[in-house]
């Protein structure tokens, strides 16, 4: 399985009413590896007119497919996890050259996405409804809910196959047809995740995909038309935030998974192997390109040089390289934007007092390489408090009391997720509840799982993704009153 007929086999045009099409202009953007910086294939630019055939298509498909059983729904998407994971390596491969991430971690991602249509498989049967006795005995109740109505989607490029499967498998579930416009850096996976669906059976129109580089231009007219009844949106607070003003003036139906800044705190009668290992899995889980990922670590004084000995030792171990390389942990960041952020973020962190105990250049050569990077005595001005890192940088400031731990864990505009790593029960339980956030791992570095609420308070964000409740954003109750 060579790299070239990985990208090869993938369509690279828009998928509009179950057909691949050149975008009507005839343009094309490229599709690079971070790695090395080189073109791996182009694919087509769409622009407003795409989208707007992608939602005629959606539009048109709506009535037919939510009068589909529920169990026909189900099973299509069962045959989707099927197809997934018999193709996990070949997709691995294909995510890797696109994004970065090395193999191994590209295969978990893979496995992770198909967990999400065959969670959302089971959930499409039990959509439920009520019958209820009015209080004054005179009439009854009648409680049904039906789809949406046509979606739009739009994912990030960090989990360029999760987060696509983490929308449409509760779309295709509820019977909401859908115009999804993957990231640009990364539309290979989506490309490749449509034309399993397609062999799978989803009818034609029920997805539609739409590429380009022009996001904000094709997706405006769309939400705009009115036509579309809700918005799922995973990426950054402040594209988030423009979308809902976009959103608010047809009323649409909106799920926001924004920005994070997770804190994560360890304790001082905290397993530190364990607290080790969670940070690990926490900070370095995506090469840190994660919004659960942790960005501001919190060790209480009195094993906070124990703590930061520990994964210094365990950062600078970590092999960097191309993913496809045997034995690699640390791949390249998704571009040079990135690298740069990255850096401006270190670098003012130190300028102003912080020490580096590992890391904290970017490395020589070509790609989008940080290596891994732990900092120590962080003061509370640096922006990387602040900000979002996203990327290898493991930056640790001590504190005494819990209650100052609690301060500067909630002392964000993000409330995605929060790590704690504590073995006092008590202490565990005040913690969890005090923390402002959405998600809370305790004593484990990973929270991800579809068949749990993802989603997160403050400005992180609206809704919730995956779990019993993740189909309720495609659905809308109606209740019937009945005279008798």
């Amino acid at each position: 399985m060579s790299e070239e007929s990985v990208v090869g086999a993938v369509g690279k045009e828009l998928f509009i009413g179950g057909k691949w099409v050149p975008a009507r202009s005839g343009k094309t953007f490229d599709v690079q590896d971070p790695s090395t910086g080189k073109v791996l294939c182009q694919v087509a630019d769409a622009e407003p007119e795409d989208g707007l055939a992608a939602l005629d298509a959606a539009v048109a498909a709506q009535a037919s497919w939510a009068a589909v059983a529920p169990r026909e729904r189900g099973e299509i998407l069962h045959r989707a996890y099927e197809k997934l994971i018999e193709r996990r390596d070949e997709l691995a491969l294909l995510m890797t050259l696109e994004m970065g991430k090395p193999v191994a971690e590209a295969a978990g991602e893979i496995t992770y996405a198909g967990e999400f249509f065959r969670w959302f498989a089971e959930e499409a049967v039990r959509i439920d409804g009520g019958y209820a006795v009015a209080p004054n005995g005179a009439g009854r109740f009648l409680i049904t809910r039906q789809p949406v109505g046509p979606t739009l989607l739009i994912t990030p490029w960090n989990f360029p196959m999760a987060m696509g499967t983490r929308k449409i498998g509760p779309a295709v579930a509820a019977g909401c047809t859908m115009v999804i416009k993957p990231a640009a850096q990364t539309p290979l996976s989506m490309l490749a995740l449509t034309q399993i669906l397609a062999d799978a059976g989803l009818p034609d129109g029920v997805l539609n995909v739409v590429t380009t580089k022009n996001a904000g231009g094709v997706m405006e007219p769309l939400i705009r038309d009115g036509r579309a009844r809700k918005l799922s949106f995973t990426g950054s607070t402040a594209v988030g935030r423009k979308l809902l003003e976009q959103c608010a003036e047809k009323v649409l139906r909106t799920s926001m998974e924004l920005g994070g800044n997770a804190p994560f705190l360890v304790f001082d009668d905290a397993d530190l192997d364990a607290a080790v290992e969670g940070a690990m899995q926490a900070k370095m889980r995506n090469i840190g390109e994660a919004c659960t990922a942790a960005n501001r670590f919190y060790v209480q004084r009195g094993v906070v040089e124990e703590f930061s000995r520990r994964l210094t030792e365990r950062m600078q171990a970590l092999p960097m390289g191309r993913g496809t390389e045997d034995g690699v942990v640390v791949g390249p960041l998704i571009d040079e934007a990135a690298v740069e952020k990255v850096t401006e973020l270190v670098k003012d962190a130190v300028d102003k007092g912080a020490r580096v105990l590992t890391g904290g250049l970017r490395a020589d050569g070509p790609g989008h390489f940080y290596p891994a990077t732990v900092l120590t005595d962080v003061p509370a001005n640096a922006r990387l408090a602040g900000e979002e890192i996203f990327g290898p940088v493991a930056p640790v400031t001590p504190f005494d009391t819990e209650d100052e731990a609690i301060a500067k864990a909630n002392d964000t505009e993000f409330g995605l997720v929060s790590y704690l790593f504590t073995s006092d029960l008590k202490r565990a339980l005040r913690v969890s509840e005090r923390l402002e956030a959405g998600m809370i791992g305790l004593n484990q570095g990973i929270v991800s799982n579809p068949a749990a609420p993802f989603g997160g308070v403050k400005q992180s964000g609206l809704g919730r993704e995956g779990g019993t409740v993740g189909i309720d954003e495609f659905l809308e109750t109606k209740y019937i009153a009945v005279s008798l």
